[in-house]
């Protein structure tokens, strides 16, 4: 059980972590549909943070992490599927600007961040079908780990 647990903490913290080192570190920024990614890997980190604390809860906080990393994965997918135009997205293309100075100039300066090109890619698979792929496995195992533990 204390490995479904390790593991609902450590792939969100991994993925945020990598998203937000793309995002700052290499100017990877996020479109609408990466920013909806991120949002349930946060829960899933709590969820997986909260049950490593309350060892008697342990079991259902280790399924709530599964199930939000399994809603991430499945944006992934669906966000996947939009930049590899086999579906049309559901969101506009979106522009992020800092809050600093004119906003006017802010707005001009600001890159145009697109949800149906991937920004990255390795071997074919995006950032957000990377999200998918091990959001999807992680919570698989969870689940998996989970259901096979017995109380002693």
């Amino acid at each position: 059980m204390r490995i479904a647990i390790y593991i609902a903490m450590t792939v969100p913290f991994f993925l945020l972590s990598g998203a937000y080192i793309s995002q700052y570190g290499f100017g990877l920024f996020p479109c609408e549909m990466c920013w909806w990614q991120r949002y349930p890997h946060f829960a899933a980190l709590a969820f997986g943070i909260t049950g490593f604390f309350m060892t008697q809860y342990r079991k259902a906080f280790a399924f709530l992490s599964a199930i939000a990393l399994a809603v991430s994965g499945f944006i992934g997918g669906f966000h996947a599927g939009v930049e590899y135009s086999w579906w049309d997205g559901i969101t506009p293309c979106a522009v992020t600007i800092s809050g600093e100075g004119d906003f006017l100039e802010s707005l001009m300066k600001a890159p145009l961040v697109r949800c149906d090109v991937a920004p990255w890619d390795l071997f074919g698979i995006s950032l957000a079908g990377y999200n998918f792929l091990v959001s999807i496995a992680a919570s698989v195992l969870i689940i998996f780990l989970t259901l096979k533990h017995k109380k002693r």
